[in-house]
């Protein structure tokens, strides 16, 4: 009775607006649920009694931080278990990464950039987006002081050597600056040592780290790619297709609830960052509640579309076709990639 009583409460939420993608949910007078997003209620009470189909095994791209919050808050205020659920999140490591057990069927989702996500496609990995979080691109290119990037050209700029890459290439290219890429692990050292003229960093992240350092940013030693043609969302939740066509209401039950943690998050940021300092502690993250705290409000401000000023969670047509302009043209790209192609 409890069990389907949260199932109601799912439904009923789900109504209301907090699902995953646009939706259509109808009520006769006597209070009969129809559908949402073509998720019946008959369809969540089957994996509800299936406890074979309703395990889904989520891997988040990076270790834990308050980038993956809204999933976090799922989790652990039981949304999913709601969405009649039975999800483990389970992150990468450093020698087995999201994309590897999702390739060997040990994870059935995960997050992705946008660019990232059209890569794999290329590469013949068919995927489905199945909820876009970011709205807004996240990437800036930070210089020390001194250098201007937007009229000097051939500086030393320091870029992950685990990827992410796609569209500071892209703009590279694009825009002449020239550019020497260094390839750096996933800190600001170099560039706080003095051995880089500059180094792109996510505004969620090591834009804070920056920031924590001394580094004053100014108009003049930031370009931030939000800006401007370069504004193609990152963040999404991907399955494969082949997952997708076999478990079309798996997925859309996952979608539905990871939104409504989103949203949650969003609205209770302190206690969201408590759950997520949970996760960041069980795995030894070297980090603290204070980084934690500007990151989650970093995100949440990059959900936000910033045509509708709404948080949208869909993938807009328009980008994605923006980004395989860009990535076909420079030549990361070997075959056009669709929006079609992205979508279930």
């Amino acid at each position: 009775m409890k069990r389907k009583m949260l199932l109601w409460t799912f439904i009923l939420l789900a109504v209301a607006g907090i699902t995953a993608c646009k939706h259509s949910g109808n009520t006769d007078s006597g209070g009969k649920f129809d559908s949402v997003d073509g998720v019946t209620s008959d369809d969540i009470e089957r994996i509800v009694k299936s406890s074979d189909t309703s395990a889904f095994v989520f891997t988040p791209q990076w270790t834990p931080q308050a980038q993956f919050a809204g999933y976090y808050v799922a989790q652990e205020l039981g949304f999913y278990r709601d969405a009649g659920l039975n999800v483990t999140i389970e992150h990468p490591s450093v020698t087995h990464s999201a994309m590897d057990r999702i390739k060997n069927n040990e994870s059935q989702g995960t997050t992705l950039q946008l660019l990232q996500a059209m890569e794999i496609i290329d590469n013949n990995i068919p995927l489905v987006n199945i909820l876009q979080t970011s709205m807004n691109n996240a990437l800036a290119i930070v210089s020390r002081e001194g250098v201007d990037l937007r009229t000097q050209r051939g500086e030393r700029v320091g870029i992950w050597a685990a990827g992410f890459d796609q569209l500071p290439i892209c703009m590279n290219i694009k825009e002449d600056y020239g550019f020497e890429w260094v390839r750096i692990a996933s800190n600001v050292n170099l560039f706080l040592s003095g051995d880089l003229d500059a180094i792109v960093v996510m505004t969620y992240n090591e834009l804070y780290q920056l920031m924590q350092a001394g580094v004053e940013i100014t108009e003049e030693n930031i370009l931030r790619f939000s800006e401007g043609e370069y504004n193609i969302q990152e963040d999404g939740v991907y399955v494969t297709r082949d997952y997708y066509l076999k478990h079309p209401i798996l997925a859309s039950a996952f979608a539905a609830a990871s939104k409504r943690g989103w949203m949650w998050a969003a609205q209770h940021q302190e206690e969201a960052i408590d759950i997520v300092m949970k996760y960041v502690e069980k795995e030894n993250v070297p980090t603290n509640r204070t980084m934690q705290r500007l990151m989650l409000k970093e995100i949440i401000r990059l959900q936000y579309d910033q045509q509708t000023g709404k948080q949208e969670f869909k993938l807009k047509k328009e980008m994605v076709e923006q980004a395989n302009q860009l990535m076909y043209e420079y030549g990361l790209l070997a075959n056009e990639i669709s929006y079609e192609e992205l979508i279930p």
